[in-house]
């Protein structure tokens, strides 16, 4: 009936039973991208991922502002600093893996209802090309990212790859090289344009990225119901 609420036609055990944590995500790239939207998908209360793995072979750096503001020690390797913010009972699994994919680990690291790639310096397309074929010949949901310079209140996108700027480089390498039925998040601002890297809109980036990744998981969990 109309403006009847789940919880007042269901036992509200029943109604929790369907918040609980759901499905597998891998996250490739634990950087100041990466972490920002393992935390929010790991803090996620009342439903998310019920397990989430971080794949990254760096180490904190000095520079690792974000992570040297939660403890975290120059050296020590960023996915297991993740890990270890999950002690035991804690309510989801924290999995971090301290290792680059390459094509021959590729098979040992991805997995996972969605796939999210937030891997960055250098030529890092043909790597994530890569990354996104494997991932979706397994049957997950791919995500990657497509530029996150900006300042102020630069407009953060997701969208479809075959609905992306077919002007931004990213978007054209990934579609030259066959790549369909892939998201993509960012400001398509690149390394080319003036502006920085700055925390307020890689929190915008972030938040994007982790709401697209829930979308994906609910409608995956409503479809194997």
């Amino acid at each position: 009936m109309a403006g009847v609420t789940m919880s007042e036609t269901l036992p509200i055990e029943e109604v929790e039973k369907q918040k609980c944590p759901w499905g597998e995500v891998t996250l490739i790239g634990l950087g100041r991208l990466g972490l920002r939207t393992a935390l929010t998908l790991m803090q996620a209360h009342r439903g998310g991922p019920r397990r989430i793995v971080a794949v990254d072979g760096q180490t904190i750096s000095a520079d690792d502002l974000i992570f040297r503001m939660m403890g975290g020690g120059i050296g020590d390797y960023k996915v297991k600093f993740f890990q270890n913010l999950a002690p035991a009972g804690f309510s989801k699994e924290i999995t971090g893996i301290a290792s680059y994919v390459a094509d021959a680990n590729m098979a040992d690291l991805i997995a996972g209802d969605v796939v999210c790639i937030e891997i960055a310096g250098g030529d890092t397309l043909p790597l994530t090309t890569k990354i996104i074929r494997y991932a979706q010949q397994i049957g997950a949901v791919t995500i990657s990212t497509m530029g996150v310079f900006g300042v102020g209140d630069v407009p953060v996108m997701v969208s479809r790859i075959e609905d992306a700027d077919q002007t931004n480089p990213i978007v054209a390498y990934l579609t030259e090289n066959g790549i369909k039925e892939h998201i993509l998040v960012g400001t398509g601002k690149l390394i080319r344009d003036w502006e920085p890297v700055i925390p307020p809109v890689l929190d915008r980036v972030s938040l994007a990225i982790s709401s697209e990744v829930l979308r994906q998981l609910n409608q995956r969990r409503s479809a194997s119901e």
